[in-house]
């Protein structure tokens, strides 16, 4: 099987998803070495619904987050591919601004999912989808377990 497939442009995904039976469901994030805690947010996010777009920051996008100055170590393809190969996933789309919004009004999902380290109020795009009748969850993070903190494990940090 490839899964390549589910990497789709901004248009392609739009189109895709208007196939889709069921609830639609959305989220995003740089996905730069992917771990455990982004499986548990992943697999949370696809049983909200009928399917499950992820929404990936570019490489230029990432680098404007300040995650670090070598960030994001993983090129955004390759990133995309990874996540592409998930069972929970059934749509990527890179994205270069510097928040996923203007992709969340293009793809206008049923529910909107981020890391309970977001308040609801600082949840981009949550005000449109609960505008258009769709809801917006927090998921509950993994402790101790993020990119940041893998990159200052294997720094010596």
């Amino acid at each position: 099987m490839n899964t390549a497939g589910k990497i789709r442009s901004w248009d392609g995904a739009a189109r895709w998803r208007l196939g889709e039976g069921g609830r639609v469901v959305f989220t995003n994030g740089v996905f730069d070495l992917l771990h455990v805690g982004h499986i548990a947010l992943l697999e949370a996010a696809r049983r909200e619904g009928a399917c499950l777009i992820v929404g990936v920051n570019g490489d230029a996008s990432a680098r404007r987050l300040e995650k670090g100055p070598d960030r994001p170590l993983v090129p955004q393809d390759e990133r995309a591919r990874v996540l592409a190969a998930l069972a929970c996933v059934d749509c990527v789309v890179i994205f270069e601004q510097d928040t996923p919004l203007e992709l969340i009004r293009h793809l206008r999902p049923h529910v909107l999912v981020k890391g309970a380290d977001y308040e609801r109020s600082a949840i981009v795009g949550a005000d449109e989808v609960e505008g258009w009748g769709g809801r917006v969850v927090r998921v509950p993070l993994v402790p101790g377990r993020s990119t940041t903190e893998l990159t200052r494990r294997l720094r010596g940090e």
